[in-house]
């Protein structure tokens, strides 16, 4: 049997691989930043389990293709999601580490 612990963290795993997969590539200029940090956070916070959501977007890795806008990369994602479960709870997050969008556990409970 799953325990609530193990619930909460497979649920915070889950969301962010999502939130990556269905962002990335999604068009965005520094301008735009704001409104697409706030309609993530807004889209993965009506999901079960999710208590918490902060998406920050790194606008100094937006450089502006010839129709003006960039692309949002893996890279460019700072996220910290909580997810509880019962008693449960799990703090994860996604951000930039050696070069690569690390997802990490950061404290359970």
């Amino acid at each position: 049997m799953t325990t609530d612990r193990e619930l909460a963290i497979f649920e915070a795993a889950i969301k962010l691989g999502a939130l990556y997969h269905q962002w990335v590539g999604t068009p965005v200029s520094r301008a735009s930043a704001e409104l697409l940090e706030k309609a993530i956070e807004k889209s993965v916070i009506l999901q079960p389990y999710v208590e918490e959501i902060s998406v920050r977007l790194d606008r100094s890795l937006m450089t502006p293709n010839v129709h003006g806008y960039s692309e949002v990369a893996g890279l460019m994602f700072h996220v910290e999601i909580v997810t509880r479960v019962g008693f449960s709870y799990c703090r994860a997050r996604l951000s930039p580490k050696d070069d690569y969008p690390y997802m990490e556990i950061v404290e359970c409970d």
